[in-house]
């Protein structure tokens, strides 16, 4: 079994693995209308996934870490980063890794997909497909209060 974690605004704990923001806006594994919970593999990951696109001047004061148990017979499969087009880890994403974890979903042959991060290359995100049948085996723990390190959100002064 591993533990699997994500970072988000208190407001959508009560489902946080329900894929609802992927599939309102896409990421970069998803378009709009596909529905996949991102997670990370570790929960510093998590939280590095969620600072990248933290406003320090207007940082949320209500976030959560959300964990959930992935029993080790929950079918997934894994994308290596050898194989994703040359430049993957560019913002904004190449469309080619929206149209991987659509295909994903589509195909629905496995629960989850493992994906390296574009921030930390030789770590994993999970990839979570709430529809899948293999989901109701995965466990969803109580979320708990999360802040980072006021000297993460300081602005940096020039010498």
């Amino acid at each position: 079994m591993i533990r699997v974690f994500r970072v988000l605004r208190a407001a959508y704990a009560r489902s946080p693995f329900d894929g609802e923001g992927s599939y309102r806006y896409g990421g970069r594994w998803s378009s709009p209308g596909t529905r996949l919970a991102y997670a990370s593999e570790h929960q510093s990951l998590a939280m590095l996934e969620f600072f990248v696109h933290l406003d320090p001047e207007d940082a949320p004061d209500d976030l959560v870490l959300a964990t959930a148990n992935i029993p080790d017979g929950v079918s997934r499969e894994a994308t290596e980063a050898r194989k994703l087009p040359a430049h993957w880890r560019d913002v904004p994403a190449p469309p080619a890794l929206a149209q991987i974890g659509d295909e994903f979903v589509k195909k629905a042959q496995h629960c989850v997909l493992l994906v390296p991060s574009a921030l930390s290359e030789n770590e994993k995100n999970w990839l979570i497909n709430p529809r899948h049948p293999d989901f109701k085996q995965i466990v969803v723990n109580a979320p708990e209060p999360l802040r980072y390190d006021p000297r993460m959100l300081r602005s940096r002064r020039t010498p």
